[in-house]
Formats: structure tokens, sequence, C-alpha cells
């Protein structure tokens, strides 16, 4: 053996993180130097563990042994295989033979001009055939505990100093071997929890009953929690949030989930009824009520009685349709446009909106009334953009849906389409995900998914050129007009401040307020 080669070796060790990968690395970098016959390397470890002995029917857990678990070398028969571990020499007991007593020891062992014929060795024609003049073994310690055992048997005499080089060399490998093991131990730990997690996942989700809702972060899950509570109830629910974030999807699980299941989920979106078929849509007509009115019909509310009544974009009805929704929010009651007769029905409301319900109500386009009565549980859909880390789950599940529904298959989806997809903005939400994924699936033709996406666009208020441009008044202009308009009263009033008729009282000011301003702003009464 050159001991020179033994740092190129230690290079090549270095670049391994697998504990096997180490183990063939050591042994495979000794073998290939010269006069080198067979190096092997045995860790200490608990029989049932081991692959080889685990199977034997007197393999114990609790017995710790040598076992090989790394061997390479030169043999002059080319049919002999030295890279096998489960020959006759995979496993020494500890304190058992020369592997077994250097293990227990830790101390190595140096024997150098060899003939074969000692009484120790176990097969001399193996030794003859093969010429091996010398056998060395080092302990494998690291931090004080002993691992194994990496032995060498050579065709040339081993010097002191060869002999010191490969000790240093097993110093080098107990400290590899150990780093691997954590490695490997920290991916198995890794794995382990991944898949516990997914486990765990999947256990929520089949507990909240919430499988059609792709995503796991703390976003959705917190809407599914609410989901959750508000269904078995009857309490009115208001559904916020932007187009396309799914808030029909959220009405459709409030109303799988309630006592009302068995019955109708009825949709209505209201942005699609023109304002005079309101009242016929939502309550039902009578023959002849008007012009087109051929035949009885019941309205929404009347087929959706017992069960869920889903109002989309409810910002969109007029406010003159407001007040008679609310009646029948409130009573239960209404009649068809055209009937005298009352009709009675029990309703859940679920409503959606995109809009800012609580700014309409300020504007006075939407009753404070009525929005009170829809949101006794409001629940708030964040956009696709606040909840990223569901993007990439999303766009798998749509991948494989397309692909499913134009009976094709699924395009092979890369890290950096995933990435690209998670850093877009969204603004369509999760409407306009699903179908920027189902025309690629389409363009993809069964290749890689390819995603070109442009910049999204900047959220910005639209300016109107209609309106008037506005002059602001500047600090100095302000106190002119307060100086004038005070002189003005005072002049109206001969100077007077308190009292009935006073300047105060035509200015709608304190006496006292005006008063300082007078000193403030400088006026001189005449």
């Amino acid at each position: 053996m050159n001991p020179h080669q033994l740092p190129q070796v230690m290079v090549a060790t270095a670049r391994q993180r697998r504990l096997r990968d180490v183990l063939q690395t050591i042994t495979g970098g000794i073998a290939q130097c010269p006069n080198t016959v067979l190096t092997r390397i045995w860790l200490i470890e608990p029989d049932a563990l081991c692959d080889v002995c685990g199977n034997q029917d007197d393999a114990s857990g609790n017995t710790r042994s040598l076992h090989l678990v790394a061997s390479a070398g030169a043999p002059h028969d080319p049919q002999a295989d030295y890279s096998r571990l489960d020959g006759t020499f995979h496993r020494f007991p500890m304190g058992e033979r020369k592997i077994g007593r250097v293990a227990t020891t830790g101390e190595p062992l140096w024997l150098a001009g060899l003939r074969g014929d000692e009484e120790w060795i176990a097969y001399p024609a193996w030794f003859t055939s093969e010429g091996v003049r010398t056998f060395a073994a080092h302990p494998l310690i690291y931090r004080d505990e002993i691992l194994g055992v990496l032995a060498l048997f050579d065709r040339g005499l081993l010097n002191a100093e060869a002999f010191e080089w490969l000790r240093m060399f097993a110093d080098y490998a107990a400290v590899s071997i150990a780093n691997a093991r954590a490695f490997d131990e920290i991916t198995l730990l890794r794995t382990r929890l991944e898949e516990e997690n997914l486990y765990l996942r999947e256990e929520v989700t089949a507990a909240l009953g919430m499988g059609e809702f792709v995503g796991t972060s703390q976003a959705l899950q917190h809407v599914l929690r609410q989901v959750q509570l508000v269904a078995p109830t009857d309490a009115a629910v208001l559904i916020t949030g932007e187009s396309g974030t799914g808030k029909e999807l959220v009405a459709r699980a409030i109303h799988d989930r309630s006592p009302r299941k068995s019955r109708a989920l009825i949709k209505v979106n209201c942005s699609a009824v023109p304002d005079a078929l309101f009242e016929s849509e939502f309550f039902g007509h009578v023959k002849g009520a008007f012009t087109g009115a051929l035949a009885d019909r019941p309205g929404r509310f009347e087929v959706a009685d017992r069960g869920t009544l889903f109002l989309d974009e409810i910002g969109e009805v007029p406010l003159a349709m407001q007040a008679k929704l609310l009646r029948v929010l409130q009573e239960g009651e209404f009649e068809r446009v055209g009937d005298l007769r009352t009709r009675s029905v029990n309703v859940r409301i679920v409503a959606a909106t995109n809009r800012d319900l609580k700014r309409e109500v300020e504007a006075g386009r939407f009753r404070e009334d009525l929005y009170y009565r829809l949101s006794v549980f409001p629940l708030h859909i964040p956009p696709l953009r606040e909840r990223r880390e569901d993007i990439p789950k999303l766009a798998l599940h749509f991948v494989a849906q397309s692909a499913q529904r134009i009976n094709r298959r699924g395009p092979r989806v890369t890290q950096a389409v995933l990435s690209q997809l998670a850093a877009h903005d969204w603004l369509g939400n999760v409407r306009e995900l699903q179908n920027v994924i189902e025309r690629a699936v389409i363009l993809s033709q069964g290749n890689a998914l390819r995603i070109p996406l442009q910049s999204s666009p900047a959220r910005s208020i639209p300016s109107s050129p209609s309106l008037p441009a506005v002059r602001l008044s500047t600090r100095e202009d302000l106190k002119r007009q307060e100086r004038e308009s005070i002189t003005q009263a005072l002049r109206l009033t001969k100077g007077r401040i308190f009292g009935v008729g006073g300047a105060a009282g035509l200015l709608g000011m304190k006496p006292t307020t005006l008063a300082s301003r007078i000193k403030a702003l400088g006026i001189k009464r005449r």
C-alpha cells in the first residue's frame, strides 16, 4: 500500500454523505493502492439490525457484534468477489479472534513479514496464493467510542510510517462514518416526520370532512375550522373575498355539513338578475302577474324551503328589493308577484360578495339592517397571494384534473414551474390559476408543463376624466377666508360679538372662541 494515496481517498470520502457511500469509498480507495489484497470494515451493531444476521433464527436484538459492512480488494483470481459481505467472516463476536480483540481493546494490530503458516491464520492457502505479507488492523474511534475495525491485507511489507498513515486515515474514516450515520438518521427522521405530518393532515381532513379543499396553509385551515363551527347551526353566513377565491365552494361545504344537507342548495347569482325581475326570481309569480307570466312559477325561496339558499354577489341587489328581502329573512314570509296569499318558508341564507358591504352601507347603497341580518357569522376567504404555500398543491391538483378531463396523460411538472406559479400574484385567484393550468395542460401535449406568465398589473384606482379639476386651498387661503368671514360678521353686527344677534351667533361659534380668533388674526373692531 502506498500511504501517499490516502489523502486522495480522504478527499473522495468527504464528498459522500450516505453511510453506504462513505464505507464503499473508503474500502474502494484503499483497494486501488498498490500491493493491496483486501481491505474491510466491520462495525459494531446489534445482530438483529444486521441485514445478514437479522434473518437468522439465533439473532438477538441485545447482542452486539462486529458485522462486515464494506469490502474491496484486488484478487489474483479474476473469479473471486472481494465485495461480498455475507461470507464466513461476516460476523465477529466482541473479543474473539484478532478483529474482535482490536474492537474490544481499542489497540491497533500490525503484523508484517507473514509466511502464511502462522497458527492464527484460518486459511493459510489463501494467504499463500494471494501473497499476503502484512496484516494491519486499526480501531475506528470517534469521541472515545469504538465504532468498528478497519483491516488491511497487503502483499508488501508495511513500515512504521505506512502504519502510522493508516492510523490517521482510520481516525478520519471514523469521523466520516459518524457524520454519515448522523446524516442518515436525520434523513430517516425527516422522512418519518413528513409521513407523520401527511398522515395527520389526512386524519384532520377526514375528521373535518374537507377533502374538496386543496391546501394546508394556516389561512385555509382557519377557514375550514370556521366552516366546521358554523355548519351545524342555522346562522346566516356572509362569505367575503375577492373574485375567484372559492366562495361558492365554501357555501357548498357549509350546506353539506349542515342538518339541511338532505335538501337542496339553491344558488342565485344576484349580479345576473335584471332589476325588474328580482322580486319574481326570489319570490315567484302567478299567471298573468306581468307580461310574459304565462304560468305560476315558484321563486328561489320557495324552492329552497328547508334547505339552503346561496345568494352570490348579494351586494348587487337593488336597494328597493332589499327591504322585501329583509322581511322574508326576519319573518320567513313572502307573497308571489301578483298573489295575495302569504307563504311561509324555512330557509338558511348563505350570502357572498366581493364588495365591502360596510362601505356600501356608509354610502347608502346597502341597508344597514339587512347587512347585520346577513352577517351573523362573517367568514372571509383570503386571496391566493396571501396563502402562496397552497399554490403548488393547487397547481398539481388542477393538472391532474385537467388531464383527466381531456383524457390525456398529465404533463411533467418541474419544481421551477411550481416556484414560478407560487411567486405570481394571481389577481383572479383560484379561478385564474385553474384556467391558466388547464390551458397549459392542453398546450403541453404530454410534454413538460410550461406556463408563460406575465407580470401582474398593479392595482390602481382608475381616474375619471369627467371630474372637474379641484383647486386645493393653502393655509394662507384658509386664514384669509376666515378673516373675511369674521370681518363681514362684525360689520353686520356693528362689532357686537356676544348675545342675541351677535357675530358669534351668525358664524355658529362660541363667543369666547370667536374672540380668540379675532385676536389671533389681528382683526380690529370698529
